[in-house]
């Protein structure tokens, strides 16, 4: 297909998951009132202000904190635009736009698009809402105009590489680096990506260590060049990636929006490199006395007389200069901290920062890249002369709303078509660190054609329990099973749907199994007996695919006493905690134990999310010592993935009957 053609075609699938993007946001968020709004987690009311300041740039943040519904899940995450508004009357303009920096459990910072904090917000009454996110889409947009349009340059010859129009220039490798703790596969991936002018493709499975490889690439990247751009799809995972790069000794700078607000990241990012600099109290001073200026000049808006209206365009004129002298100042600071920064990581939307709009970069690493939308993918690689895709097509695909676009091929990633259309530039992680081999072979069989090895430091690990072979787990490797399918065919535990949640067509395929959390609960209950020391207990993770069986498990955790103690904020910093959350919000984690709870149960054998086998490979491969699955053989085995599963569990006496567990 002819490059114009081809991104015409992305283009009009862009805009139909945009348009479905819209809609879905008119219908739960801009349609409903406020009180529903606050009970879904779309809005945030009421606020108090904790704190104002001035960002990079001509515009304001707010520091809010909600004094409601303490700790209740919402929707809010950093990057995403929003709303910021008063319900106080006699306000003439009661709303100001901005963009969340981050958010921290009650607390939320907002960069506002706005040169001052509105004066309504001393009168209280203050709220926040989610916005529709267009900014995203008219970038991507902007990037695939761009791609399609380029002649004669590297971008043009990137895209006829990742479109096949193009034949990559071969490899040449001599030798592989001197890297201390790489095995062969890593340290063959990092001699590519050192060699390659072009495209690098980097498939890395679970547990495999592909941040390590690429850690270490850009170790030796920035030896040559001056600085490399590393992104990812989401903040989480720019922010893992700045994590990791400055505990390996490196320059890193963070630009954009961070996803938590701790001692790994903070240090790190634009916004606090700035702070520290000795120039910044006076730029602060200036601003604030420009923002006091400003907030004078608009008092005498109403004043007509010629004195009055000489005073404001004195006040404006001192305003502009003060502003003007800051901003030029800041400039400076910025691109002095950017410059020498070996490695600047942002998500692949914040490539497109207005404070990178001039930088060229040698290489781009995109990573998480089988999670990114391809129009995504093309913002950082519009700033570079050579690419690294780093992945796994058989982990977590990027989110696509239009089913009709995801359909039409919106879904397919520029790593998946790379690797089809770039074989020869494929490096393959083949050691895995995290699971035991058992737990690990179902997937390598499945989907890595039984590629991957279990280090021997991993190999056999499990839970150093063996007394827990007469209690908890009948028979199994060995006396005691690393991985479990506890079987609840005939107890008559069928799928429920909440009934509220029946009512909102958003929710009406989320579906719950409340017999089989409880089953779930009596196993956990089983296992965490087997400690009676309560430090020495593994790490849990419980994970379903359905967000009303979380919902259902968390209500049901927290009131048992001998559970509620391990899911405190405290377990939590102390590494010994017990998480339930979905498969997608669990992304990027792992536990010593998971449980998943598949929930499906019905006679006509309909299965619905469960058939993403890629969410459910994440699932399985989160664990590192014993994994525990429950579910209804009768419904799950008519589909092939999971009949090899379940063959694959009674192959190696890893099979179990709910009624083992029914008091």
């Amino acid at each position: 297909m002819p490059e114009q053609d081809y991104f015409t075609r992305l283009r009009a699938l862009l805009e139909q998951e945009r348009d479905e993007d819209l809609r879905e946001y008119l219908k739960q968020v801009r349609e409903r009132p406020l009180s529903e709004r606050v009970e879904r987690g779309f809005t945030w009311y009421p606020l108090q202000i904790v704190k104002t300041g001035f960002a990079i740039g001509e515009k304001a943040w707010v520091l809010l904190e909600r004094t409601s519904r303490l700790d209740e899940p919402h929707q809010f995450r950093a990057g995403q635009s929003i709303n910021f508004f008063t319900q106080s009357q006699h306000v003439k303009h009661p709303e100001k736009q901005g963009i969340i920096n981050y958010v921290e459990r009650n607390r939320m910072k907002i960069i506002l698009n706005a040169r001052d904090v509105p004066d309504w917000v001393t009168f209280g009454q203050l709220g926040v809402d989610m916005l529709f996110d267009d900014r995203s889409y008219q970038e991507m947009f902007r990037a695939l105009d761009k791609v399609s349009a380029a002649k004669g340059d590297r971008l043009a010859e990137l895209r006829d590489l990742l479109t096949g129009k193009k034949v990559a220039t071969p490899e040449i490798i001599h030798g592989l680096p001197e890297a201390p703790g790489l095995n062969d596969s890593q340290r063959q991936a990092v001699a590519a990506i050192l060699a390659n002018r072009d495209v690098t493709l980097l498939h890395g499975p679970p547990g495999t260590g592909k941040t390590t490889t690429l850690v270490a690439a850009i170790q030796r990247l920035v030896e040559r060049e001056n600085t490399v751009l590393v992104t990812a799809p989401s903040n989480t995972a720019a922010d893992l990636l700045t994590e990791r790069l400055a505990d390996a000794g490196l320059n890193v700078v963070r630009v954009g929006n961070i996803s938590r607000v701790d001692e790994h990241i903070l240090p790190h990012t634009l916004d606090s490199i700035l702070a520290q600099h000795p120039e910044s109290k006076n730029i602060k001073k200036v601003k604030i006395q420009a923002a006091e200026y400003r907030r004078q000049a608009r008092q005498h808006k109403r004043s007509f007389g010629f004195e009055e209206r000489r005073e404001r365009e004195h006040l404006k004129h001192q305003s502009r200069e003060l502003e003007a002298w800051a901003n030029e100042l800041e400039s400076r600071l910025v691109e002095q901290i950017l410059s020498s920064a070996q490695a600047i990581t942002c998500t692949l939307v914040g490539a497109a920062h207005p404070l990178l709009e001039n930088y060229k970069f040698r290489t781009c690493i995109i990573d998480e890249a089988a999670q990114a939308l391809e129009p995504a993918a093309w913002i950082p690689i519009l700033k570079c002369s050579r690419v690294v895709l780093a992945g796994d097509p058989f982990q977590l695909p990027p989110t696509v709303k239009s089913i009709e676009a995801a359909r039409n091929g919106l879904s397919v990633t520029l790593i998946e078509r790379g690797i089809q259309l770039l074989p020869q530039h494929v490096h393959l992680l083949d050691v895995q660190y995290r699971m035991h081999h058992v737990i690990m072979n179902f997937s390598n069989e499945y989907f890595y054609n039984g590629a991957l090895k279990a280090h021997e430091s991993v190999h056999d690990r499990q839970l150093n329990l063996p007394e827990m072979q007469d209690v908890l787990l009948n028979g199994g490797l060995d006396g005691l099973s690393t991985l479990v399918f506890i079987d609840t065919a005939g107890t008559g535990f069928e799928e429920k749907v909440n009934r509220s949640a029946a009512k909102d067509s958003s929710r009406a395929l989320s579906k719950y199994n409340p017999e089989e959390g409880l089953l779930l609960r009596e196993h956990l209950l089983q296992l965490l007996q087997r400690f009676p020391d309560a430090d020495a207990r593994p790490d849990i993770g419980v994970l379903s695919p359905y967000r009303e069986q979380v919902n259902y498990l968390e209500e049901t955790f927290l009131e048992d006493p001998d559970i509620s103690p391990m899911m405190t904020l405290e377990r939590r910093a102390a590494g010994r905690d017990l998480v339930v959350n979905t498969i997608d919000g669990f992304q990027g984690q792992e536990r010593d134990v998971i449980y998943i709870s598949l929930v499906r149960s019905n006679a006509k054998s309909e299965i619905g999310f469960l058939t993403d086998y890629r969410r459910m490979n994440v699932a399985m491969t989160r664990a590192r010592k014993l994994l525990v699955v429950i579910g209804d053989s009768g419904t799950i085995g008519n589909n092939p993935f999971y009949a090899r599963f379940l063959a694959y569990c009674e192959q190696h006496g890893l099979y179990e009957s709910a009624w083992t567990y029914m008091k």
